[in-house]
């Protein structure tokens, strides 16, 4: 729109997921699946795209292949208003080099932001379920005059080991510091039992932006990473306030869902946020339809239900055909489960077969794993710590193609 600030988005995709594995021992942790019919990419472009920013780079780097070929296959914008979202892999403009951290990853990319010549940049992570509107965000910086603006949530101070924490000023949005997993937090100003945790979504003026990114790459020291260096470098300048996720209002939203993010950055927060879209009151409401999570659509006919076959308390993907019973779970697209067999909260991802009589059971199969008939996941679980993957909180995780023993 005519006198509208020009804006920028950067996704950051290009961490390696570690303690995902198995589940990104084939793929970037962004590409993988989530929700059976989404990847976890698909919740940060839809989140950009409904607020309008529709220009948009993803910086990818790991095991990218499935990763930037669903971003060119899904999220395919008009070209008459220069809208695009790009996949953009790490192209050692600055010498034959990886990135060295997520700034280095922005530093070695300048060349998208001198070609697009923003007034704004956002900075957004691409692996967290949520939505949010960056216009709201949007907003608020500028009228802050902020050089950053650093989006928080509210958790409680018990948590705080498990984030990244922002700690302000007495006003409550100037940024003092940042901890990383602190033990001990201070609690915000009016609310000593919480603090905030970054969400790893940042929305700066250029200027700044680019004037920060120089004096950190000249800083041999420095870990190149936005969250700890550049913000903290901002803050020290006193340029930094944080967003109140709390105070995002997103259409279509439920009291229930409202400020619903999770970080699914272990299989156990993973299989949780599973659970949370299963209930009939769902604490994440994928059914909003003010508000869609966009995706490529799998080609597939509708689920079938056969030979007495049900599913309760579930999502069940196009494609799947249902002999046994399933309850609690996801399926993904094209998921067998065949007579007599099983399948109690767990996550079956593209292709999983279930032969008949089998049992699965708080389990995350990745794609066209293969559960031969009277095979049992989830029931025994020394046997299950001896020949497969099984999470702290217990969940049993095979990766890409495996055939159970």
């Amino acid at each position: 729109m005519a006198g509208s600030p020009s804006v920028l988005g950067i996704v950051l995709a290009g961490g390696e997921g570690k303690r995902l594995m198995p589940l990104t021992a084939d793929r970037a942790k962004p590409a993988v699946p989530f929700g059976g019919a989404y990847r976890l990419i698909d919740f940060v472009l839809s989140n950009l795209v409904n607020g309008g920013i529709n220009r948009i780079c993803v910086l990818t780097q790991y095991k990218s292949h499935s990763l930037d070929r669903h971003i060119t296959q899904t999220w395919r914008m008009t070209s008459i208003r220069g809208d695009y979202v790009t996949p953009v892999p790490a192209q050692q403009r600055l010498g034959p080099r990886w990135y060295l951290g997520s700034a280095d990853a922005i530093y070695q990319s300048l060349n998208l932001v001198y070609d697009e010549q923003p007034d704004y940049i956002v900075v957004f992570g691409a692996d967290h379920v949520y939505r949010m509107d960056p216009q709201q965000m949007l907003r608020r910086h500028i009228e802050s005059g902020a050089g950053v603006t650093v989006a928080g949530i509210k958790v409680p101070r018990s948590q705080a080991s498990e984030f990244g924490v922002i700690t302000t000023a007495a006003d409550g949005r100037s940024v003092e510091g940042f901890l990383e997993k602190p033990a001990a937090p201070p609690g915000l100003p009016d609310d000593p039992d919480r603090v905030f945790a970054s969400m790893g979504n940042y929305i700066f003026t250029t200027k700044v932006l680019l004037d920060a990114l120089q004096r950190d790459a000249e800083d041999e020291g420095s870990v190149h990473d936005m969250g700890g260096s550049i913000l903290p470098m901002l803050t020290d300048n006193g340029q930094a306030e944080v967003y109140d996720f709390d105070d995002n209002q997103v259409p279509g939203e439920t009291e229930r869902d409202h400020g619903y993010w999770r970080d699914v950055g272990t299989l156990d927060a993973y299989y949780d946020a599973h659970s949370d879209l299963i209930s009939v009151h769902p604490v994440f409401n994928l059914y909003n339809r003010h508000w869609p999570i966009f995706t490529h659509p799998a080609q597939r006919p509708p689920a079938k239900f056969v030979a007495g076959g049900m599913a309760a308390e579930s999502m069940v993907s196009t494609g799947c055909i249902i002999s046994g019973q399933v309850t609690g779970s996801v399926l993904g697209p094209g998921v067998v489960v065949e007579s007599g067999a099983v399948v109690q909260e767990s996550v079956l991802m593209d292709g999983v077969r279930v032969g008949r009589g089998a049992v699965v059971r708080k389990a995350i199969l990745d794609k066209n794993v293969v559960v031969p008939p009277g095979a049992v996941i989830g029931v025994d679980p020394g046997r299950d710590r001896e020949l497969y993957t099984v999470s702290a909180g217990g969940v049993v995780a095979l990766g890409k193609g495996l055939r159970v023993r």
